[in-house]
């Protein structure tokens, strides 16, 4: 776990892998990248405007002649450098060397938010404004959603659910579904607020998810709940195998996107 190596002069270096959790407001944000020599490997990419509860990451921090970190103190220097950013370190921990945030995790799960009835961002409240979709319906038939995303479930060919990108070549499009689960939500200012909304969330979880491919199964999921697709035709994309097969403007939008969590395997972690 840490490593000390001899350089010219009898310097004494030490470093130390560390695996941090973080999350993140994601409007403004494009990506998180690192502004200094730290090689900063995030287990979980996220689109412009997605959020995050709980990302993590892994990075290699040397000291010169100190012994490493401890890490509630890396926890307090990273947020005191962040200031007002919208991103937060919520803990960290020593790891192995050889530990890799992206590859040894065994599952992320990502959660979307709708709001039904709200026909402007206006009319939300302020602490769910760009947090969920706001769909002007005051219904979705939630019970062909959830039989639309059993269909889902399992092992399949999901490049019918992946938006096209320059790594598209690289990227096995076979990829497991865990889950992909249907519940009502709540505003985060339901008990303070003037009037409920009625917020459904949409949970998928997975060891691993294409691009764009969580928002594409949302999208097709709500228009199956609003009528505007049938399961048979949901079908129909799924075995087409073909990014043109999706339709135009179906994907949901980027800020009812959250990570909610990513799960380590033989390592006791989760974030």
């Amino acid at each position: 776990m840490i490593k000390t190596c001899q350089t010219f002069g009898e310097t004494m270096h030490t470093w130390a892998r560390y695996l941090i959790f973080f999350q993140y407001i994601g409007t403004k944000y494009r990506s998180l990248k690192p502004v200094n020599a730290v090689s900063l490997s995030v287990s979980s990419r996220t689109d412009t405007g997605v959020h995050s509860l709980s990302n993590s990451a892994h990075f290699d921090l040397q000291r010169k002649n100190k012994p490493p970190f401890p890490e509630d103190v890396l926890v307090e220097a990273l947020n005191f450098h962040l200031k007002t950013e919208q991103i937060r370190i919520t803990r960290a921990h020593r790891v192995p060397v050889d530990f890799h945030a992206r590859f040894y995790a065994k599952s992320r799960t990502y959660v979307y938010r709708i709001a039904l009835g709200i026909s402007q961002h206006s009319l939300l409240p302020l602490t769910d404004h760009n947090l969920c979709w706001n769909l002007r319906n005051t219904e979705l038939d939630v019970g062909a959603m959830r039989e639309a995303a059993a269909l889902l479930v399992g092992t399949h060919n999901f490049s019918s659910f992946r938006a096209v990108s320059s790594d598209m070549p690289f990227k096995n499009p076979v990829k497991t579904l865990d889950v992909a689960d249907i519940q009502p939500g709540s505003s985060f200012a339901h008990s303070h607020f003037h009037r409920d909304i009625p917020i459904w969330e949409l949970t998928f979880r997975s060891r691993s998810f294409l691009y764009r491919q969580v928002r594409r199964m949302t999208g097709a999921l709500v228009a199956v709940g609003q009528g505007k697709l049938s399961l048979p035709q949901l079908m129909g994309i799924l075995e087409a195998q073909d990014s043109l097969a999706y339709p135009n403007n179906m994907a949901a939008p980027a800020h009812g996107l959250f990570l909610t969590r990513v799960d380590y395997k033989d390592s006791g972690e989760e974030a």
